[in-house]
């Protein structure tokens, strides 16, 4: 095979090709629109139960209830409760069946509204999933206040959570 003359000016037109080419390549591969941006998390909340290495409390918020006393929320609480199969660990209205119940003003992790919002934002070892990520900040806050709706029961089987 003989190989073809090639001037400078061939070898521009090749060169500039290359790059056409290159840049219509990598103009496909472009990446594709950023995602939106995920909701922020809530921030942590400082209580009781957190341990302190140097003698500080922990960094962290407080967080509201924008639902508290909301009647309207409560109910559409109720029927979450039960959509989201919490009934099932829980027992019906609350009561306590697997898990314990919510309705008696006992809480191991914190009574707080906030406290409470981060046992199911979170979930909690042994047993409570974190349901923050499928039900979102408000949909945690309106189980916050259907819990809260709740009616203590006349009889408590048992004491109240002591201090380890």
């Amino acid at each position: 095979m003989r190989a073809l003359p090639v001037n400078r000016r061939t070898s521009l037109t090749l060169t500039a090709g290359a790059v056409l080419l290159l840049a219509a390549v990598l103009g496909g591969c472009a990446k594709p629109a950023a995602a939106p941006a995920a909701a922020a998390t809530p921030p942590a909340i400082t209580y009781e139960a957190h341990v302190s290495a140097d003698g500080r409390p922990a960094p962290g918020a407080t967080l509201h209830n924008p639902h508290e006393g909301d009647r309207a929320v409560a109910a559409n609480g109720a029927q979450l409760f039960t959509a989201m199969n919490c009934d099932g660990c829980h027992g019906p209205d609350a009561s306590g069946f697997v898990g314990p119940n919510l309705g008696d003003g006992r809480w191991r992790y914190g009574g707080a509204d906030s406290e409470v919002f981060m046992s199911i934002y979170y979930g909690r070892p042994k047993g409570m999933p974190a349901f923050g990520g499928a039900i979102g900040e408000d949909g945690v806050w309106t189980l916050v206040t259907y819990l809260r709706s709740l009616k203590a029961p006349d009889n408590l089987p048992t004491q109240t959570f002591g201090k380890p």
